[in-house]
Order: structure tokens, then C-alpha cells, then sequence
């Protein structure tokens, strides 16, 4: 059961929330109630809660202290339920700021806004629980695998379809619809503010959250974080009409205003063509690019079809180079990573008065940077180090041969990055490798699978596997499902078709010549040479 916690001073809310829903309904238990921040805080040790409902006015720390704490303590779990009233509104905004799933006005409080918002906590709870439980699945964080999906999805870099299908069903995805758009989305301050990098991280962060839930409300939806300034959303639509898109532009119209409310700035969006497929989604957000340099703060929100034809001039179409692209950010491999963005930045300077192409091109290499390479953000943050700004220098840039200069300070960082973590990235993807495989080992393994996987080619993921462990990718699957088989032929006393079976083997047969290859005798003669020695 899911633990939520209750923290209010007057005894009739707790009373009220307790009794507003039937909590075993959503899966929830209440583990625990408190009449002031302090306590709760206690009691959120003792118990760690999933979620907590707080008011935000309670005595020796109010709710604002406590969701802090916990944020500084615990990390993103427990989620927080904000209960507040309308003179508390800047309390609540301060909240958000803290990624609160939601704030609820006491004096409107009913079931239906209490179940809207613990639907809300369950579901991104669901996402965080999912993205620890990968810790120990022998791959890449979750989030961070969905990123680089989500980034190979919006700019074509899968190399067939067989490659986005598998990815898709080990993540779980759902692209069964019918059409598809994407946006190209800019968070854009109204007022200069001096912040420094941690609070333009929870102001983005807490702004791309409320745009998340919003968008959700509306219409199915993924949206893909591609640096502190920029985010892209992929809509699905089971049909295709007047009323889809009417919702689509209501669900951005009111997002954009929810977030300035809140926060102050305002959305500049590009809206991309409807495709028919998954794989041409990287045609809408080509389109909704376009559609986006088109974007002003008077006319925030462009639809690539009432864009005028000049603005294609303003797009630069990275799939050119996905194939060196994608094999320098996969193998770590600086050489050809310095020849591409060398290529591109040669290109620019050729057109120097594309500058919004040339911004464009390097923006979307910065998107791939930072979701592609491990630790991409702190990279590519130690960087520009020097830069007040960081990255986001970028947007400062005002003619070609800037952009190009900021590229090559990119360039030649990425590349120092690449050597001297070449050796220790190999050696942690095959361990990652050897994990995955260890968790799934009675599934069918193959090698086109497990590199669609971890969003590599299978030939490199063969030859860097067998360099590293001295033995062949099929080699160390038989090896590792024999030795399964021993344990289950051994202790759990199944039969030799049950073990083959259980492990995805085609038939009993090839298992047991698998089996003898690997162990030196047939499996009967194995139980029976350890029952003779037993």
C-alpha cells in the first residue's frame, strides 16, 4: 500500500480528508496525522510516507519549512499536497517551486479536486518509483533512458524501425495512435532576474511540471526536457479533426497562462504538422521548429501552417548527420565527434546571415549533448563555467560567427570529456550490460535486442563486449543462463523441459546441447553425477 500522511492544526480537516475518500480505493493506507510541520517531519522519518497532504499555515514550521526540509532531507519522495487558502497565494507559488504536485484551495476543498490531485501524486510517483527500481534493472536511469529516446525519436536518430519498437516495448511506451504532433516550446522570463543556478533550476523545473500536469488534463501527451530554456512536446491524438487541434491550442493557450500566474514567464511555442506515424514525428518537429523562429512574445504561439514559407530558411535539419552524430555520443569516440561539428560549424559560416539557422543547429547539438552523455548537464555546465550564464550563453550570441565560437568552446570541451572517460564509460555500459542481462536471463535474449535496449548499434555493443569480457555476447547469455539452469535443476527440483522453458530456450533439445557445450555434460548427467556426490 501507498503511505500518505496528513499534517493540518485544525482537527476537522484531518477529520474531513480521512473521510472525503475511500482511500483503499486508490491504494492508499494513512500511516499517520500531525497538528504542526514539526511533528510531521518526525513522523515522515518514521514512517516514510509516499505523499503528504500539509496546510501551508501551521505552527512551529509551517508547510513551506516542511516540503523544503524534505526536499533537502529525502529527495523528490514524499510527494506534497499543498492545502492553503486565497490570501496564501505567493506561500503557494513559493511551494511550487519546491515540484508540489498540486495546491488546493481549503474553502473549495471537495472529493473530486482531493481525487484529481492524489491521481496526479500517484502518477508521477509511479514515474519516480520506476525511475529507482531501474537503478537495479542494469541500465541507465530511467529518465535518463526516456530522454535519449525521446531525443532519438524527435530528431530521426533510430537507425530502423526495429530498433524504436524494441525501445518502446521495454519502456513501456504507448504508440498505438493514430496521428501525432510535436512542439518546439521556449520558457521565457517577463522581468531581468538575478538568480543563480539553482533557483533557475527549480523555477524550470516547477514551470515544465505545471506545464506537464496542464497539457495532461487535456490530452495525452510526452514532454521531453532539453535544456533550463527549452522543452519539446510529442501529442497523440487517436483521431484526426478540428476538435483534436481546438483541444491541442486550448491545452498550450492555458498552460502558457497558468505558468505566467505563477511564475512570471510566459511560453513562446512552435506547433509542428499532424503525421501518421511514430517515426515521422521528427517531420512535425521540424515543422514545429520553423513554426517556432516565427514565435514573438506579442504572437506566442505559431502553427506551422499559417507560418510564412521564408521561415524554412531558418531550420537546420540535424538528421544530415545523425549516423556520426549518434556514433560519436554512443562509442565516446572524440575523433569523429570534432570532424561533425567542424563539418557543421564550416556550414554556418558559409551562410553568414543564416544566424537563426546557426543558433538553431547549435541549440539542437546542445539537446543531444546534454541528454546523450552521462552526466550531460554537469558536463556540459563545467564548460561554460566561466560564463555568469553557462550554457544558456548561447542565446546571447548575436551574429554566425559567435554561435560558431560558442560551438567550438562546445566542440573541444565534449571532446576532452570523451578521452578521458572513453576506458571507464565502456567498461560501465558492459557492466550495465552484464546486469540487464542477469535480471532478464529467462527472457529471450538477442543481441539486436539488448543493443536496441541501451540505444546501441548491435555490431559495436558485440565488439566492445567481447574486448571487454574476454568472452562473446551469445557466449556469456549461454554461459549465464546455464548457470541458472543449474540452480533450478538443483533446488527447485523442475524437469529439464520445465528449465528450458523457464529460460526461453526453443526446445529441450537445443537446450541440452547448449547446456553440455557450456557445462561439459548433458543436464540429466549433471543431476545425477551432484546426487552421487550428495
Amino acid at each position: 500500500m501507498i503511505k500518505l500522511l496528513i499534517a493540518d492544526d485544525e482537527p476537522l480537516v484531518q477529520i474531513g480528508i480521512k473521510s472525503m475518500l475511500n482511500w483503499a480505493d486508490y491504494g492508499i493506507e494513512i500511516c499517520a496525522t500531525a497538528m504542526n510541520g514539526a511533528a510531521a517531519l518526525e513522523l515522515i522519518e518514521e514512517y516514510s510516507p509516499d505523499i503528504v497532504i500539509t496546510d501551508i499555515r501551521m505552527p512551529i514550521m509551517n508547510g513551506l519549512e516542511l516540503v523544503k526540509t524534505c526536499r533537502e532531507t529525502y529527495g523528490r519522495i514524499p510527494l506534497f499536497i499543498i492545502l492553503t487558502s486565497y490570501e496564501e497565494f505567493e506561500l503557494a507559488r513559493q511551494a511550487l517551486s519546491y515540484e508540489v504536485v498540486d495546491y488546493l484551495i481549503k474553502l473549495e476543498l471537495d472529493a473530486a479536486s482531493l481525487s484529481q490531485s492524489v491521481h496526479h501524486a500517484l502518477k508521477r510517483l509511479e514515474e519516480l518509483k520506476a525511475t529507482e527500481t531501474s537503478r537495479e534493472g542494469g541500465r541507465p536511469l530511467l529518465q535518463t533512458f526516456l530522454d535519449k529516446f525521446f531525443l532519438r525519436l524527435l530528431h530521426n536518430l533510430f537507425d530502423n524501425e526495429e530498433q524504436f519498437l524494441i525501445q518502446v516495448k521495454d519502456l513501456g511506451l504507448d504508440f498505438s495512435d493514430q496521428y501525432y504532433a510535436a512542439a518546439h516550446c521556449e520558457i521565457v522570463e517577463y522581468i531581468s532576474r538575478e538568480m543563480t543556478h539553482e533557483q533557475l533550476m527549480n523555477l524550470y523545473a516547477s514551470t515544465l511540471q505545471m506545464v506537464k500536469d496542464i497539457l495532461n488534463r487535456y490530452l495525452s501527451c510526452h514532454v521531453i526536457s532539453l535544456d533550463m530554456k527549452h522543452f519539446s512536446v510529442i501529442f497523440h491524438f487517436p483521431s484526426i479533426g478540428s476538435e483534436e487541434r481546438r483541444n491541442m491550442m486550448d491545452a498550450i493557450h492555458n498552460a502558457g497562462t497558468m505558468v505566467h500566474n505563477y511564475f512570471n514567464v510566459h511560453l513562446t511555442v512552435g506547433i509542428g504538422s499532424m503525421v501518421d506515424a511514430p517515426l515521422k514525428i521528427s517531420d512535425s518537429y521540424q515543422d514545429a521548429r520553423i513554426a517556432f523562429s516565427s514565435a514573438t512574445v506579442e504572437e506566442p504561439y505559431q502553427d506551422y501552417d499559417q507560418v510564412k514559407p521564408e521561415s524554412i530558411k531558418n531550420s537546420f535539419n540535424i538528421t544530415l548527420f545523425k549516423n556520426d552524430l549518434t556514433r560519436a555520443f554512443e562509442e565516446f569516440d572524440s575523433a569523429v565527434l570534432h570532424d561533425t561539428l567542424s563539418q557543421i560549424m564550416d556550414l554556418f559560416l558559409l551562410s553568414p546571415l543564416r544566424y537563426l539557422q546557426a543558433i538553431d543547429g547549435a541549440c539542437n547539438i546542445l539537446y543531444l549533448a546534454l541528454s546523450m552523455l552521462p552526466g550531460g548537464e554537469e558536463t556540459i555546465s563545467g564548460i561554460f563555467s566561466e560564463d555568469a550564464d553557462g550554457y544558456r550563453s548561447i542565446y546571447r550570441m548575436g551574429n554566425v560567427e559567435q554561435v560558431v565560437e560558442w560551438m567550438a568552446r562546445l566542440r573541444d570541451g565534449l571532446c576532452d570529456t570523451l578521452k578521458s572517460k572513453r576506458v571507464t564509460y565502456k567498461e560501465h555500459v558492459i557492466a550495465n550490460v552484464q546486469k540487464y542481462i542477469q535480471n532478464h536471463i529467462e527472457e529471450r535474449l538477442t543481441l539486436n535486442e539488448v543493443a536496441a535496449v541501451f540505444g546501441l548499434s548491435p555490431n559495436y555493443l558485440s565488439v566492445l563486449f567481447k574486448k571487454t569480457c574476454s568472452v562473446g555476447f551469445s557466449e556469456y547469455i549461454a554461459q549465464m543462463k546455464v548457470s541458472r539452469a543449474k540452480s533450478m535443476l538443483l533446488e527447485q527440483d523442475m524437469k529439464v523441459y520445465e528449465v528450458a522453458d523457464r529460460l526461453g530456450f526453443e526446445s529441450a533439445f537445443y537446450f541440452s546441447k547448449v547446456f553440455k557445450k557450456v557445462a561439459g555434460v548433458a543436464p540429466r548427467e549433471f543431476i545425477q553425477q551432484k546426487t552421487e556426490e550428495g
